[in-house]
């Protein structure tokens, strides 16, 4: 392999893996497995657009952990959840409609980051990798974190998974059966921006949303129940990361890109196959 590039062998088929990429596709699995389910509440609870708000002020986040010294991921974590207690302070005023204030709030973050960036003498930052992921940059040490973050992430979905599902389905009488909802709302926004933070490594601060929305809601259309939709979300994900993956080594195509496609194609085949089983009475 060419610059002295370790490679692993896949004894099985005989094809050689190439280091960066074994690590590109473990990282990618990693990630879509824990944002599948997660993205399955991100359309339940309809915040697409307040995910997208949290993905789009990531950028902000960079500069802020890069301004005191701390790693990106953390200072992207902690944007995000500025961002998402800002937005329901704002929201509670009533001054300006969600949607607005959400739009305001995406994109004055986004060219905040890229000034504060710009601000930044002596100090060369590849945008591009931000904006659009480079996963097959991924070490070991990336590995690891991914791995710590997202086995976190998933332990706490499964532990507040009855709660949040009860409360995404009438919030009135979650708070009335005794849950928390705000503090579900907390925790739930806290669980999309370490999600966000450590999926923009994957695809990007402008694609990451998609890892959430598209396994969702291709799985939406094949599911049950949410138990299963959540499953088929992160078995989705993680075949879109594969797909996308192997598309970007064989024709040398941007990894996020094709990430992102190979979901999209994914979600575009759910829709006859939901179909199908919706007029079989399979789906509910």
């Amino acid at each position: 392999m060419t610059m002295g590039m370790n490679t692993c062998m896949n004894m099985g088929t005989g094809i050689m893996i190439e280091d960066f990429m074994l690590r590109a596709v473990l990282g990618g699995i990693g990630v879509a497995g824990v944002a599948g389910p997660l993205g399955c509440f991100v359309i339940w609870r309809r915040m697409v657009y307040f995910g997208a708000a949290l993905a789009h002020s990531a950028l902000l986040g960079v500069a802020l952990g890069l301004a005191i010294g701390v790693p990106a991921d953390l200072g992207i974590a902690v944007l995000c959840l500025m961002m998402a207690l800002g937005f329901l302070a704002l929201d509670r005023s009533r001054l300006v409609a969600s949607d607005t204030l959400l739009g305001i709030l995406a994109h004055a973050s986004l060219a905040l980051g890229l000034l504060a960036l710009a601000l930044m003498e002596g100090l060369r930052v590849d945008l591009m990798s931000y904006l659009f992921g480079d996963i097959l940059a991924l070490n070991m040490i990336d590995l690891a974190v991914i791995y710590g973050l997202m086995t976190v992430v998933l332990g706490l979905l499964m532990v507040y998974w009855r709660p949040l599902l009860s409360a995404t389905v009438d919030e009135d009488l979650a708070r009335v059966e005794g849950i928390a909802t705000g503090r579900l709302k907390l925790i739930f926004t806290l669980l999309m921006a370490v999600v966000i933070a450590v999926g923009m490594k994957v695809v990007g601060i402008l694609m990451v949303i998609s890892l959430l929305i598209i396994p969702a809601a291709a799985a939406r259309r094949l599911a049950t129940n949410p138990e299963r939709m959540a499953v088929l979300a992160a078995f989705i994900g993680v075949l879109s990361v594969i797909l996308g993956l192997a598309g970007s080594y064989l024709w040398d195509l941007p990894s996020g890109a094709a990430i992102v496609a190979a979901a999209a194609i994914l979600f575009l085949l759910s829709l006859p196959i939901g179909h199908v089983r919706s007029l079989r009475g399979e789906v509910g």
